[in-house]
């Protein structure tokens, strides 16, 4: 798990390719109330759809503290999920994408894992993840 990235440093630019961990660039202010979408790189391959089974590498982190909570990358492997069977955020922010595509997804908790107190850990926390789609079923 990489360190808290400092919220005043947190002008990093999403760079790299599929093969390499992101950096997340933040946005100033409070986080969103709504999902934000940002494409970073435009796919050109087959298009997500709302009941697809998905191949991600992806990078979670949360928007306050810049923390890293979850990354494929650094298990070594990227990530089959069929889109229904996750949070609304990404099951509102991946139809559309192409593969070969990057996209930055800013998910709200309403949009993550509910308001605080939900009982998971990242209850109440809004995520932002960058997310390259590798394949879809």
């Amino acid at each position: 798990m990489m360190p808290p990235i400092r919220r005043d440093n947190l002008h990093r630019l999403i760079k790299g390719d599929e093969l390499s961990k992101p950096e997340i660039e933040f946005p100033e202010g409070p986080a969103p109330t709504e999902l934000v979408i940002k494409d970073i790189v435009v796919g050109d391959g087959a298009e997500a759809q709302a009941d697809s089974v998905v191949d991600v590498h992806y990078l979670g982190v949360e928007y306050d503290s810049g923390e890293e909570f979850d990354s494929s990358w650094s298990r070594g492997e990227s990530i089959n999920f069929p889109l229904r069977s996750l949070i609304a955020g990404w099951q509102e922010g991946i139809p559309g994408m192409k593969v070969g595509g990057r996209r930055q997804l800013i998910c709200p908790p309403a949009l993550a894992y509910g308001p605080a107190g939900g009982g998971h850990r990242l209850s109440g926390k809004t995520l932002v993840f960058v997310i390259d789609l590798l394949g879809v079923k």
